[in-house]
């Protein structure tokens, strides 16, 4: 059963048919007593087809919802009958429900207002509902109102907790991906470190066994030995280095950079709840992968620490700004303190550190701290010479 319901959960047109289904038998079995049978089945139908779509098209198929409730009366006023008695009418609370959950409260106010015109409608032409009737249909659409509240706060909740997780699981696979990089960093520093080393004495041992060659045959044999000898120990250095660098990489963990990087940051960082405002100017997308990998980072980390201590309903602005020779980079968020602590995205405080050293290491410049006003801002300013060296 329960896989079952895993299964319906995310078909939302098969558990709509379903329920429409459910509710057109339902209906059909008055048709017994119904004076004008073949008006009371045409109903039974007509009504509750506009479930299936009323989580696709909620907004068209309340209408539909509505409309139908609306022509049950002037059919019934026509023929002489009551048609208001329909169970597949309990489908107006289920639009009401959907429009409230998926939709939004004003949508499910505007159609709660024509709901009312319809039982007043209904009241005053067909004499019913009246009293308890008039009660009940009330208790039964403010049942579906608090439903869809408590539903409606429970998948903003869900989906809020899925768009942090999204960040969280991005921002440990960047931090990996960074742990990765620096270690190749420090592997390749070896390796120069071996490299130049052993060439040199080499280089110094050859120019000696060259002059020594004649006049010195056994220094010149011991200088060709150390040259053999450097050489051999160099060779199994860079092997046991170049080794260690034969390890695949997942190119998804590697930033995309320039404009579209920076776009899907922001995007993902909107879907945590984070709402940002984000502005590039200039052309962007042909610097130089150092500055472009800077620029994502310096945007990244803020926006990070934002989302994480600018307190309850945080916003932030990104301004890129590519100027004659550098690229100016600008974040500024609402301020505040931390309100909570998620341990799925905690940091280690490690953030202003990190882009301070990534900043200098490209020869740029870089302010953090508060304004005046209370905001919290970082203003990074990166050269662009590298492009021409």
């Amino acid at each position: 059963m329960r896989r079952f319901s895993l299964w319906l959960r995310g078909r939302p047109v098969v558990a709509d048919s379903i329920l429409a289904a459910v509710l057109l038998v339902l209906d059909a079995l008055g048709v017994g007593g119904a004076p004008n049978k073949v008006v009371y089945l045409i109903f039974s139908v007509l009504l509750p087809l506009p479930l299936i779509l009323r989580r696709i098209y909620p907004r068209a198929m309340a209408g539909t919802m509505l409309v139908l409730s609306m022509l049950c009366t002037v059919f019934g006023y026509l023929v002489g009958d009551d048609l208001s008695g329909h169970v597949a009418l309990i489908g107006l609370g289920v639009m009401l429900y959907t429009l409230v959950a998926y939709v939004g409260r004003r949508d499910g106010l505007i159609f709660l207002v024509f709901l009312g015109v319809d039982v007043t409608v209904s009241t005053l032409v067909l004499q019913e509902p009246i009293g308890g009737d008039l009660v009940l249909i009330g208790v039964i659409y403010a049942l579906c109102w608090t439903l869809a509240e408590f539903n409606g706060a429970r998948h903003a909740y869900d989906a809020e907790v899925a768009a942090r997780l999204a960040v969280a699981d991005y921002d440990k696979e960047r931090r990996a991906h960074e742990a990765v990089a620096a270690e190749r960093t420090r592997i390749a520093r070896e390796l120069h470190d071996v490299v130049a080393h052993a060439v040199s004495v080499m280089i110094v041992q050859a120019d000696g066994a060259n002059y020594a060659l004649r006049q010195d045959p056994d220094t010149a044999e011991r200088a060709l030995a150390t040259i053999a000898g450097t050489g051999r120990d160099a060779l199994r250095e860079l092997r046991r280095t170049v080794a260690l660098l034969r390890i695949e990489h997942a190119p998804e963990l590697l930033p995309q950079h320039g404009t579209a990087g920076i776009a899907k940051l922001v995007d993902m960082m909107r879907e945590a709840g984070l709402a940002v405002d984000l502005e590039l100017t200039g052309q962007l997308d042909d610097i130089t992968p150092e500055v472009s990998l800077g620029v994502h980072r310096i945007v990244q980390e803020s926006l990070t620490n934002t989302l994480r201590h600018a307190g309850a309903g945080p916003k932030a602005w990104v301004r890129v700004h590519r100027r004659g020779d550098d690229i100016h980079v600008e974040i500024t968020d609402s301020g505040g303190v931390p309100i909570r602590s998620d341990p799925a995205i905690a940091g280690a405080g490690m953030g202003l550190v990190g882009m301070r050293e990534r900043v200098a290491v490209l020869g740029g410049t870089l302010f953090a701290g508060r304004t005046e006003d209370g905001r919290w801002r970082v203003r990074a300013t990166l050269p662009l010479r590298a492009e021409s060296d």
